[in-house]
């Protein structure tokens, strides 16, 4: 009853406030997203020519989050329990509001054992001091920019920017100034989503668009040693850094491969985790949501390289770097899941998907094993590959053309 109630409230709400000639009307955008983030649309279709399922893009975009979130929960514990391991080698504290606050908090609460990392909860909720603002600021900016094309342009606030605004933080450093996380997703969002009429029309993948804008424009506080650590001053490269010198270099460096598949180690919140990728896999799969032609086919291309690399017995360590290793190093399992799959960016073709996979794994191999100097090459190589989807589906359009006119040409 209560949810009726509510239901009865925002449907008196529009058609006597929000309604086109009412005096909220310009606002009619904002309502909409807000009714159909409670309430699905009673909208419904009419014409023989329409597929009826219950799946719709809300839905779709809900499930996508669904299977980011083992991800975002194990990120942020890893981001506190990283920082732990420090405090404990060698006594770094938390720096900025950040510290000030986790210092408050721990006296307070000496129960929580914030400073531990034994811990559970102590190291999740120091990642949650991290963790949320920059989400909170994302969310913030992204719907500011999503309502006011909304508004200008008369569309709705498509349930998209959910999914962005879910990914953006995930894909960051825990220790990303706020005003950096406010230009970037505002780049993301206009220049990478809005100005191509928004949700669906897109080519670009608005998350990755956002990250590599702040590779590219803030690169001295974005990338290097100190980035990966909620700690102040305290350097600490992540395993992908070493990858150039052999996996002899990364095991040296006190990680092994297990730490590297669980996620036990330091990088972008929500990226160092195998295990919550693979999860967030059955998921998208399960749900049908993601395409398992192009995580396969990704999976395929990358390691199929490394492994191939790896026969060469080449004098270039990271060429003898075996597939096992770069599957669980840097942000290769995340792109191919989350990324990757971007059902607006990526091939829309079944062979094109298969194609896009390829080229997109085999590349990610290529630039981490021939350009040390920046190693994680995953980011820019999906972006590479959503520029040439659109060229990929056609080929693999007009090649089906061309076949079915020749079998129409031989009857």
């Amino acid at each position: 009853m209560k949810f009726k109630s509510l239901q009865r409230a925002l449907d008196k709400a529009g058609s006597s406030l929000f309604a086109k000639g009412k005096p909220l009307s310009f606002l009619y955008q904002l309502y909409d997203a807000a009714d159909t983030f409670f309430f699905s649309t009673n909208q419904k279709t009419t014409g023989s020519v329409h597929v009826r399922d219950c799946n719709d893009l809300k839905r779709a975009m809900f499930t996508v989050v669904l299977a980011l979130i083992p991800c975002a929960l194990f990120g942020i514990f890893n981001v506190g329990y990283q920082a732990n391991l420090l405090h404990n080698q060698c006594g770094a504290v938390p720096g900025g509001w950040h510290g000030t606050f986790l210092l408050w908090l721990n006296g307070q609460c000496p129960g929580l054992r914030l400073f531990d990392y034994t811990s559970v909860l102590g190291c999740f909720l120091y990642g949650l001091v991290y963790y949320l603002p920059v989400y909170i600021v994302t969310m913030i900016v992204g719907i500011f920019w999503e309502v006011v094309f909304a508004t200008v342009y008369k569309h709705e606030v498509n349930e998209g920017f959910f999914v962005t605004g879910f990914l953006f933080p995930l894909i960051c450093p825990a220790t990303i100034p706020l005003w950096q996380v406010a230009l970037a997703i505002s780049f993301g969002v206009v220049i990478g989503k809005e100005i191509f009429g928004g949700t669906g029309r897109n080519f670009l993948n608005p998350a990755l668009v956002a990250r590599a804008f702040l590779f590219f424009a803030y690169a001295g506080q974005i990338t290097g040693d100190k980035v990966w650590t909620a700690v102040d001053g305290v350097s600490k490269a992540t395993p992908l850094s070493y990858a150039s010198e052999g996996a002899q270099a990364i095991v040296g460096a006190g990680y092994q491969w297990y730490d590297a598949f669980l996620g036990l180690i330091p990088g972008a919140v929500g990226e160092t985790s195998t295990v919550c990728c693979l999860i967030g896999a059955a998921v998208l799969l399960t749900a049908g949501i993601a395409s398992w032609r192009i995580m396969g086919s990704m999976f395929v291309g990358g390691m199929g390289l490394a492994w191939i690399f790896s026969l060469c017995g080449s004098n270039n360590p990271a060429m003898n770097l075996g597939p096992w290793w770069h599957f669980v190093l840097g942000g290769f399992a995340f792109g191919m899941v989350f990324m990757a799959t971007d059902p607006i960016s990526a091939a829309q073709t079944r062979l094109g998907q298969y194609i896009y996979g390829l080229l997109v794994g085999a590349l990610v191999i290529v630039v981490r094993v021939f350009n040390p100097a920046y190693p994680e090459g995953c980011m820019l190589v999906i972006l590479f590959g959503n520029c040439v989807a659109p060229l990929i589906d056609h080929f693999v359009v007009e090649a089906n053309v061309r076949r079915r006119m020749k079998r129409l040409q031989a009857r």
